[in-house]
């Protein structure tokens, strides 16, 4: 232990270095600076939100519940009566219109059964989107009966 604090003579090893070595440090430090420069800006990105229409303008109003079922074999059934997927197009058409002429929009509830098939549950929301219903509501998967 003593050798450590020798001067190192020519002949002998070479004295130990008993500074502290900075370099893990400054490692370190340079990873939190990173970090910190990445997690800023996320605290101020701006939230967009629709708000309603100004106060001149003729806003929408809350009108009738329509059920969407998706059975256990994929069929669409539009306020318990079934309907093709053309006839379902045709129907949200007319819903359109009446949301144009009388500013009243709808609410959908779309209620899937567990079995029933992905592509024919999201073909009903495309067609919502389509014809610009925008008050839509997914009801968790169900066991419905027969």
């Amino acid at each position: 232990m003593a050798q450590g604090f020798q001067r190192a003579e020519a002949d002998d090893e070479p004295a130990l270095m008993l500074d502290i070595n900075t370099t893990p440090l400054i490692d370190v430090l340079l990873v939190l600076l990173v970090m910190l420069i990445i997690t800023i800006p996320a605290q101020f990105h701006a939230v967009k939100m629709a708000l309603s229409p100004a106060s001149g303008a003729a806003s929408l109003t809350a009108g009738e519940v329509i059920v969407l079922e998706i059975d256990a074999q994929s069929n669409i059934h539009w306020q318990g009566q079934r309907v093709t997927a053309s006839e379902l197009d045709a129907r949200f058409v007319q819903l359109a219109a009446q949301v144009h002429a009388q500013h009243i929009q709808p609410y959908i509830q779309i209620r899937s059964n567990k079995a029933a098939a992905y592509g024919v549950f999201v073909q009903v929301l495309a067609t919502t989107r389509r014809h610009g219903i925008s008050r839509v509501a997914v009801r968790g998967a169900e066991v419905l009966p027969p």
